[in-house]
């Protein structure tokens, strides 16, 4: 007759009651802060070892910073009044390095989802409205890359994002990530486009 050894059934019970302790683990939490001179809203969250932040860019602000880019006001009002953000991804801890398509990313706004609209379209709209190339070169620097890899430890990076949305609405957004062939994504919920 075979032994039991209760050691290992003592280890296989620990193990059991982590992993149901894993799954039974709340997301992570979302954060909000509004900046108390301008009043914009920081949504962010951490989770899978990932930072995801959404900080509102105030239409003059976001004036302000194309106009002293080459473009004039009635060029940018579009962009400036369809809810820009600053966008941060940053790869504190994940278990390999994360990579991402921007295009994999959707918004939802009550119940409908949707993709972003790309810096592409935005860059076509500027050079048909005469927007010259610096400025549009200036833009799309600015704006929150389009694909990117990030290492674990740190890396990241931020830029504007456009969700396309007037002033005033509320929307949830859905951030996708990959590593090593598995997906991973944050969504940040009621996230307001501030006036």
């Amino acid at each position: 007759m075979a032994t039991i050894d209760s050691h290992a059934i003592r280890v296989n019970r620990f193990l059991l009651i982590l992993v149901c302790l894993g799954m039974a683990l709340p997301a992570a939490a979302q954060r909000y802060r509004a900046d108390p001179v301008s009043g914009a809203g920081t949504w962010e969250t951490d989770d899978h070892g990932v930072h995801f932040s959404l900080t509102r860019i105030l239409p003059d602000q976001a004036r302000t910073f194309y106009v002293n880019r080459g473009f004039t006001l009635d060029q940018i009002e579009p962009y400036a009044a369809s809810c820009v953000f600053m966008t941060v991804l940053r790869n504190d801890r994940a278990p390999g390095v994360i990579h991402f398509k921007r295009s994999d990313w959707r918004i939802s706004v009550e119940g409908k989802e949707r993709p972003l609209k790309p810096a592409s379209a935005w860059l076509s709209g500027f050079a048909a409205a005469g927007v010259g190339k610096p400025a549009r070169i200036a833009f799309q620097w600015a704006q929150f890359p389009v694909e990117q890899e990030y290492e674990p430890g740190g890396d990241w990076n931020q830029g504007m994002l456009s969700v396309g949305l007037p002033a005033g609405n509320v929307f949830d957004i859905r951030a996708r990530w990959g590593i090593d062939g598995r997906t991973y994504e944050q969504v940040l919920k009621g996230v307001r486009c501030e006036k």
